[in-house]
C-alpha cells in the first residue's frame, strides 16, 4: 500500500465534475482507492463517497492505494487532485 497527501488548488473545491473525472479515472485501475479527507475515509471510486467529503480549496486529502498498479493509480489520480480548475 502507498499513500500519498495532495492539497485540492481548485478554488471551487472538488465539486461534481471534478470528483465525476477522479472516479472515472480511478476506476479504470484494479487496486482498491480510500481517499481521506478530515478524518474521514471513502471509496475513492464511488461518486457519491467522494462528494460527502466536502473537499474544498486548499483542502490537504490523502490518497492511499493498494493492490495491482498502484504507483501508476497514484500519479494519474495525484495529478487530478492538483491540477484540476473548474
Amino acid at each position: 500500500m502507498i499513500s500519498k497527501n495532495f492539497t485540492i488548488i481548485n478554488p471551487t473545491g472538488f465539486h461534481v465534475r471534478p470528483t465525476k473525472a477522479f472516479v472515472q479515472v480511478a476506476s479504470e485501475f484494479p487496486c482498491k482507492i480510500n481517499v481521506t479527507n478530515k478524518g474521514k475515509t471513502v471509496n475513492g471510486k464511488s461518486s457519491l463517497s467522494m462528494l460527502t467529503l466536502g473537499i474544498a480549496s486548499q483542502d490537504e486529502i490523502t490518497l492511499e492505494i493498494d493492490g495491482e498498479k498502484e504507483e501508476e493509480a497514484m500519479e494519474h489520480l495525484g495529478h487530478l487532485l492538483t491540477q484540476i480548475y473548474e
